[in-house]
């Protein structure tokens, strides 16, 4: 993946590649102001954005698709020796949750977007509450705020294309080569037919604090316990994917099974562009049980900022600047939106 692409066919998969890019990073970097200099605050960012991608009053700035879930989570007992959160050792711990796809629009066709993203809320009988937002991709392209700001314009659409540049796309990776894992996923990505069947990653590492204060950097991911299916090649339903959540949900539960994955010395705890050896210590720390889905825009989770930062007691960030880019990107986000009322066409 570190050779020059060329050709119309690689030009054709560094679209691919940019529409991933675009609709995961939309989320993060248009956050702070401190990326690119004073100037770049965040709200001429979001200006940009919806410059780009259109303005929807009242929806996520990113994400802007979703559906409310609710269901809980049963942990296995095998977390408990990591973390003193409560989450990992309370019998059935209730959760609200959201799927959605990427980007900014919320009308996009499901299968039109190949970024999908879970975020859920875990609240523990001890009054703490866990919030985390994971999405399809292992890694993210870049490592620092300033390598989102430089994605997003390479990733932003040619007005006489609606795709991205490829040309644009070719600098950015020449100029980010720690973009080659994300590539690689993205180039091989083989979307399911399903939210269920799909595998989420929390991307940033955490801090898991035992009982005697001691930290395991960790990160995590959902594993589907429902088998993939390949998406069909052609979809006529613009809401194929929360149509099949529904029929799927009114048949029973869904589960996914909580893996925590656990950094071993040298591992990039601070990097989410690098991914960890799959030979890492893994732990299976509980089943999350989807139940039942909201109403899309006027769910439970409707007015949660699943903001990753949002963490219990024996859970803490890592160092990773991308957090607290994340963190800023949906404080903006949720903000702006609480200020909005929500644009007309929200049940299409």
């Amino acid at each position: 993946m570190n050779s020059p692409l060329q050709g119309p066919a690689k030009a054709l998969r560094l679209a691919g590649i940019g529409a991933v890019m675009l609709a995961l990073g939309a989320g993060f970097a248009y956050a702070a102001g401190w990326i690119g200099g004073p100037q770049l605050t965040p709200q001429r960012i979001i200006d940009t954005f919806e410059a780009q991608a259109g303005h929807y009053p009242g929806y996520r700035k990113n994400h802007a698709k979703g559906l409310c879930v609710s269901g809980y989570f049963e942990p296995s007992g095998q977390a408990a020796s990591l973390s003193t959160a409560r989450a990992f050792s309370q019998a059935r711990v209730p959760v609200i949750g959201r799927f959605a796809i990427g980007g900014a629009n919320p009308f996009a066709p499901d299968t039109g977007i190949p970024v999908r993203s879970l975020a859920i809320q875990l609240s523990t009988d001890d009054g703490q509450v866990w919030r985390t937002g994971m999405n399809n991709p292992p890694v993210l392209a870049v490592s620092t705020p300033q390598g989102f700001y430089d994605q997003v314009l390479a990733g932003a659409p040619d007005p006489a294309t609606g795709k991205p540049d490829p040309a644009k796309l070719q600098a950015f990776f020449a100029a980010h080569p720690e973009s080659a894992a994300f590539r690689q996923w993205a180039a091989s990505y083989k979307p399911s037919d399903s939210f269920a069947s799909t595998q989420y990653h929390s991307i940033n590492a955490f801090r898991l604090i035992d009982a005697h204060g001691t930290a395991h950097p960790v990160r995590w991911q959902l594993e589907p316990q429902t088998p993939f299916t390949a998406l069909p090649g052609q979809v006529d339903d613009k809401q194929f994917l929360q149509h099949d959540l529904q029929q799927r949900l009114a048949q029973g539960p869904l589960r996914w099974t909580l893996r925590l994955v656990l950094a071993d010395q040298g591992d990039a705890v601070d990097d989410p562009a690098r991914p960890w050896p799959a030979e890492r210590r893994r732990v299976d720390a509980g089943t999350l049980v989807i139940e039942q889905v909201d109403a899309p825009e006027q769910g439970a989770c409707r007015d949660l900022n699943f903001d990753p930062l949002i963490l219990p007691g024996g859970i803490e960030p890592s160092a990773d600047p991308i957090l607290a880019a994340r963190s800023a990107a949906y404080s903006e986000s949720f903000n702006r939106r609480s200020r909005e009322s929500l644009g007309a066409g929200a049940q299409r």
